[in-house]
């Protein structure tokens, strides 16, 4: 797990397209949504807003937000353009299945032990990254493409520009649906530590660079780059990995995780689950997140006790709250409140956000471990997404003195 779990869902297009601004009357939306103004309907997406898309989509071409949106989009693409293709089949390791079409990936903050001869087992050291880990490519592989192919996807549903559904459809084809570099639908060796194990539970943090690609999916639906073949192979892919993570041991102990672990599985089951039509599996794993998740992990003062005790307890205090945003974004897509919902007690993701604020604006001097150097301006995701839902006036004001713009 990285530092700063940094979702790649082209969270600024989110903002600039006003993801969240019609949140409350957003309906419940999974499969064929309303046309905008009898248009077009707007694209089979689940962590963007498909709404604001469309709305951009079909604004005038000289429309500025449009422009703004577009010019940002185009050039996020051609970025991506010159990426991959990526495989998992690239790595110059083999996994312990003797498969390359196995994901593998090694623990980032275990490192050889310096009082053995070979280093093995290896000790940890948290939040200090093993370069080493950079050695097998699947993970730095999987987090590019999930965000070039939606990159690419995006471009082309705004241009038309078939170039970049072209390249976007081979990423996606060649990470999931080839015969010869397709990912095999488990993880069974991600994060395996030398001289321990070979693959844990806790591995799964990192497929979460695959919801960017669903999305991706939903964008290039209609265009003769990607067929519903291709889509119907997607769903498939997917469907069997969700099967893995909800039957497996070690998907069993990742859905067990207490911490931000915990939330990032339920973000994943949830996305998976919308992406393969299975509506109530999504439903019933946000009910489950009110419980499991924010009651668990918050505390009244709006503490997130598992995360501060991380040696970067900022970084894993906004990353466990990220991932419980993200929840309460696709909860009000199935009609699952999770933006208000609040414990007896005042636990909530709202009070998890204010008790970060103060320390994010330099207010207060922070009280925990963040070895990785304090960013206040961390916070700003969280802040903008929180202050179109909340309508509070302390957090448009706290986006303005963090990112020194006003609206």
């Amino acid at each position: 797990m990285v530092v700063r779990l940094k979702l790649h869902f082209c969270i600024s297009f989110l903002i600039l397209v006003s993801a969240l601004a019609s949140a409350a009357q957003i309906p419940a939306r999974v499969a064929a949504p309303k046309s905008i103004d009898g248009g077009l309907p707007p694209p089979r997406v689940f962590l963007l807003d498909a709404k604001g898309l469309a709305e951009v989509k079909a604004a005038a071409p000289g429309d500025a937000h449009r422009m703004e949106v577009v010019t940002e989009a185009v050039a996020a693409a051609d970025r991506s353009m010159p990426e991959g293709p990526f495989s998992v089949t690239q790595k110059g390791v083999i996994p312990p299945s003797g498969d390359k079409h196995d994901y593998m990936s090694q623990a980032p903050y275990f490192w050889p032990d310096p009082s053995k001869p070979n280093g093995l087992p290896y000790i940890r050291r948290d939040g200090e990254h093993n370069s080493e880990i950079k050695k097998i490519t699947d993970h730095d592989n999987m987090e590019r493409m999930g965000e070039a192919a939606q990159n690419l996807a995006l471009a082309w549903y705004y241009t038309g520009n078939i170039a970049y559904a072209d390249r976007a459809a081979l990423l996606l084809r060649t990470w999931f649906l080839d015969r010869a570099t397709h990912m095999n639908p488990n993880l069974e060796f991600g994060q395996g530590i030398p001289g321990i194990n070979t693959g844990r539970g806790i591995g799964l943090i990192e497929t979460r660079f695959l919801m960017p690609a669903l999305d991706a999916v939903g964008l290039l639906e209609g265009s003769k780059a990607w067929s519903s073949a291709d889509t119907e192979g997607m769903k498939i892919w997917v469907e069997q990995f969700l099967n893995w993570m909800r039957t497996s041991d070690k998907g069993k102990a990742e859905d067990a995780a207490k911490n931000n672990h915990g939330t990032w599985y339920d973000l994943q089951v949830t996305d998976y689950a919308l992406f393969t039509g299975d509506r109530q599996l999504a439903i019933d794993t946000l009910n489950r997140v009110k419980t499991r998740r924010i009651a668990e992990q918050i505390e009244p003062d709006g503490r997130e006790p598992l995360e501060l005790v991380r040696t970067n307890a900022f970084s894993y205090s906004i990353a466990n709250l990220d991932g419980l945003i993200q929840l309460a974004w696709l909860g009000q897509q199935v009609g699952v409140e999770l933006w208000n919902y609040k414990t007896p007690d005042g636990r909530c993701i709202r009070v998890a956000l204010d008790f970060l604020l103060p320390y994010a604006l330099g207010a207060k001097p922070w009280d925990y471990q963040q070895i990785g150097g304090f960013q206040g301006r961390a916070l700003l995701e969280d802040l903008r997404r929180a202050e179109v839902v909340y309508q509070d006036p302390k957090y448009e004001l706290a986006i303005e003195q963090l990112s020194g713009e006003k609206k």
